[in-house]
């Protein structure tokens, strides 16, 4: 148990105990990134292109867009509880992961009721072509009908990761794409149930998640305050107050990225089902780059929350640096596969000449650039664990989500292609990243000097 032994987070090699800590993380969001992906590859492959566009255009950006929302609230929670983690301070531990959980089953049924009811509305605001609406609303609502499962899921593991633990998520995560990958071959391929089969399977497996991590945390050791009793979740107010502080800004920042995606895939529904297509397809590979950043912005975020409440603040400076070089390496590595490996890659999820097209392009244009965006994840991630989110949140919400509107509504209309939608995405990358080296140059400067 962590806290009868040393804490490596708070006192281990440095760039060892962020892989040890980054592995778990990645390779669970991997899994849980398969989820998805393993629909668009059935129906994409089984079913046809139209239901490809149906899972993975409109319906993928509404759905990544709550689901955002969401994992960015759960991120106070881990703020703070990894935060009490470091300082030791059971009693606070017990009363945040208790607050965390009712958060979740109250906001999932909330979200339930309101993704039933407004899904058709949002998809005909996203331009949603007439042909696909009907599966897109099909595979919504029955995915929002278990949302409240991704939702405990996303809150358990988080609070996990907190602690240091990033493994039992991902063999939870294993576990449950191995099912879902059963399920989506028994339900369309067998049963013929088609883009019904493929929701109806991915809420199934994420309820097995949802309850593999719940029977963790109240099954763990009573005496680190990490035990989850289910007949003892309240809302404490101060807790909730300090994980909403932090959690909102963030849920709100990977809004921004959501929205200005849906805004950019309601202009590219106007190209056509191909062009719609090639972007569900892009984007399932594109999320291979996501997962490995979001990962070390989950690693550097509880390694700055645990160092921050131990009081180690030049720890914290060392460990920010040592993470944004390892995901520079990491982006330029996946940027070569991408280009290199691109048809093959893109052939996994159709064979339409058309698409694959479509696609190679999408391929050239934005991986190239992933290193750029390097500041955003990390730094935000680092200054996240401090206790700090407002400004990173505007500055997120100015680089990511208003000058990506700017773009799509004056440079598209100048150059109505395709192509320059796509090169939106690098140019505000890059701004961002400059606007975040800025202003983590200036909050740290000084840092614990006071303290």
């Amino acid at each position: 148990m962590e806290t009868a032994h040393k804490n490596q987070i708070i006192e281990g090699v440095i760039w060892k105990q962020l892989l040890i800590f980054f592995f778990p993380i990645v390779l669970g969001t991997f899994f849980q990134q398969l989820y998805n992906t393993v629909d668009t590859v059935i129906v994409g492959r089984f079913v046809g292109k139209e239901a490809l566009a149906s899972v993975g255009g409109s319906a993928g950006q509404l759905v990544n867009l709550v689901v955002g929302f969401f994992t960015g609230l759960t991120s106070g929670a881990a703020v703070v509880v990894s935060q009490f983690w470091g300082a030791k301070d059971r009693k606070n531990i017990e009363k945040s992961i208790h607050t965390a959980y009712a958060f979740s089953i109250a906001a999932g049924l909330l979200i339930t009721v309101l993704g039933m009811l407004l899904t058709p509305v949002f998809l005909r605001w996203m331009n949603t072509p007439e042909g696909l609406m009907p599966g897109s609303i099909l595979y919504l609502r029955i995915y929002y009908g278990g949302i409240l499962f991704t939702f405990i899921f996303n809150t358990g593991s988080s609070i996990l990761r907190a602690t240091g633990d990033s493994r039992r998520p991902l063999y939870y995560l294993i576990v449950c794409c191995i099912l879902n990958i059963v399920l989506d071959i028994l339900f369309v391929l067998l049963c013929g149930l088609g883009i019904a089969g493929v929701s109806i399977a991915t809420v199934l497996s994420q309820a097995v998640s949802a309850c593999l991590v719940t029977r963790a945390l109240t099954r763990a050791d009573k005496e680190s305050g990490l035990r989850l009793r289910l007949q003892d979740l309240h809302f404490a107010r101060g807790i909730l107050r300090s994980q909403l502080y932090i959690g909102v800004p963030t849920g709100l920042q990977s809004t921004m990225y959501s929205i200005s995606n849906i805004i950019i895939q309601a202009t590219l529904n106007r190209f056509g089902t191909d062009t719609v297509a090639a972007w569900a397809a892009f984007w399932k590979l594109d999320a291979i780059y996501w997962m490995i950043s979001s990962a070390f912005g989950i690693a550097v975020t509880t390694f700055v929350g645990q160092n921050y409440g131990a009081l180690k603040y030049q720890r914290i400076k060392k460990s920010v640096w040592v993470c944004a070089g390892m995901q520079v390496v990491s982006s330029l590595v996946l940027s070569v596969v991408m280009v290199v490996f691109r048809a093959p890659l893109l052939g996994i999820f159709t064979t339409d000449r058309q698409v694959l097209e479509i696609g190679f392009m999408m391929i050239l244009i934005l991986t190239p650039f992933y290193a750029v965006f390097t500041p955003v994840e990390v730094l935000s991630g680092a200054l996240r664990g401090i206790g700090d989110v407002m400004i990173p949140t505007v500055i997120t919400i100015c680089g990511v989500c208003v000058l990506r509107i700017i773009w799509v509504m004056t440079a598209v209309p100048l150059r109505h292609e395709v192509s320059t939608i796509m090169v939106g995405y690098p140019v505000t990358w890059l701004l961002s990243g400059i606007a975040f080296i800025v202003y983590y140059a200036c909050r740290m400067r000084g840092f614990g000097k006071n303290r």
